[in-house]
């Protein structure tokens, strides 16, 4: 069994939005999420600077009760399905909970929570932590929050392969509708580890960017000659995977047909990417898409800032394009959302769709010293407008050399 696989719905609470289209038109206005935090422990830290969600209010969404139990990452994660399913029109009859599911990656799911445990054992000398500490901090809990709230009793999993977790789910998902496993899957990724010791830990393998001394909202510069590294962020985005046949019958406005989709290994470097896995993953992926390279519009990359990462990629997009790689708009949003870790690849494929949607290509910001090494069309500071797309890519390529690639196009019954 094949099925056509479509997205019918798009939530996400990130550091440039809390809504899809805030989220992408701030994109598209190239306005950065990333800034100096205020946390209390940044006196302790070399690198101040982060794409937090500053202003999102647990209270205005859980009872005092409900927040017990419920850990940063899961608020996050269920504000942002609750968006998606209300934007869905998405309703359950007892008799589909059994073919619905949910799959979401994330790194360290509930890092705040063990932190303030290992804080009170070691630190404070505290025999005891709180008592749900186990059931807050597990990887697994947003996706069961989002099982038991929307009864969801089909496949419910978390995937957690660094900076791919997320667009694994997303493509698991789909392959879930796809052979006949399920008809509806929530998709997507959370994650809130800008604690002290997250930070900390990013901080001694030197891979953070250095603040910008003219604006932190520039410290992040994928593909440019003076970039110094990746900017952690935090948020979540979830998406609503169906049954194409499923949504036309029921009159859903469709977002996109999502189309292709590969997970491959380098099989390398713990660290290291490696651009002949990274082009193994992306042919494949046009290979299950049943698309020319020429079909593709634009990608949302994976561009971290890192030094070898971005060269890695415009090497893997040459090999898996050609020539044609020099006419396909290539950006990194990661220049103003920052690193997401396991919900970064759901944020991209997100703004990937939003961009076909919108026929407009979000640029990459403070790309103004281009590396002679990274010579694509990288859509340096200005978004673009009236773009002709009908199919787009986005791709996840994670330490430990796991990589990802989805592809969305224009739905036609």
């Amino acid at each position: 069994m094949s099925r056509r696989v479509v997205i019918t719905g798009l939530g996400i609470i990130s550091p440039t939005g809390h809504t899809p289209e805030q989220f992408f038109n701030n994109l598209m206005s190239g306005h950065s999420g990333i800034k100096r935090l205020k946390s209390a422990f940044i006196d302790q830290l070399s690198i101040r600077i982060a794409a937090p969600v500053d202003d999102f209010d647990p209270a205005a969404h859980f009872s005092k009760i409900q927040l017990t139990g419920i850990e940063r990452f899961s608020q996050l994660a269920l504000v942002a399905a609750e968006q998606a399913v209300q934007d869905a029109g998405l309703v359950l009859t007892e008799s589909e909970y059994h073919r619905a599911g949910v799959y979401m990656g994330s790194c360290l799911g509930g890092a705040g929570t063990l932190e303030d445990g290992y804080v009170e054992v070691f630190k404070r000398e505290n025999p005891r932590v709180k008592p749900l500490s186990v059931l807050l901090s597990m990887n697994n809990a947003a996706a069961s929050h989002l099982s038991i709230k929307y009864h969801l009793q089909g496949p419910n999993i978390t995937y957690a392969t660094a900076c791919s977790s997320s667009a694994i789910a997303l493509g698991e998902a789909y392959r879930q509708i796809k052979h006949g496993y399920a008809d509806v899957m929530l998709a997507g990724g959370a994650e809130a580890m800008l604690t002290l010791g997250a930070m900390k830990a990013w901080e001694a393998l030197r891979t953070l960017a250095s603040e910008d001394p003219s604006d932190p909202g520039a410290s992040c510069k994928p593909f440019s000659k003076n970039r110094n590294g990746l900017v952690l962020g935090e948020g979540a985005a979830v998406l609503v995977l169906e049954d194409a046949e499923r949504a036309v019958q029921r009159g859903a406005t469709i977002y996109a047909e999502l189309a292709g989709y590969d997970c491959s290994s380098d099989s390398s470097h713990i660290t290291k990417p490696d651009s002949a896995g990274q082009t193994r993953t992306i042919l494949n992926a046009l290979r299950d898409a049943q698309l020319q390279p020429q079909q593709i519009g634009y990608i949302n990359a994976h561009g971290t800032a890192t030094l070898a990462g971005d060269i890695e990629e415009t090497r893997a997009l040459k090999q898996a394009f050609g020539a044609y790689a020099y006419n396909i708009p290539v950006s990194s949003t990661k220049s103003m959302h920052g690193h997401l870790m396991g919900a970064t690849g759901a944020v991209e494929f997100m703004a990937a769709v939003l961009a076909l949607k919108h026929q407009a290509i979000p640029p990459t910001l403070n790309l103004h010293q281009p590396d002679p090494e990274c010579d694509l069309d990288y859509v340096p500071n200005r978004g673009r407008v009236g773009v002709p797309l009908n199919a787009v890519m986005s791709n996840s390529f994670a330490f430990g050399g796991t990589n990802a690639v989805l592809i969305a196009k224009r739905f036609v019954a």
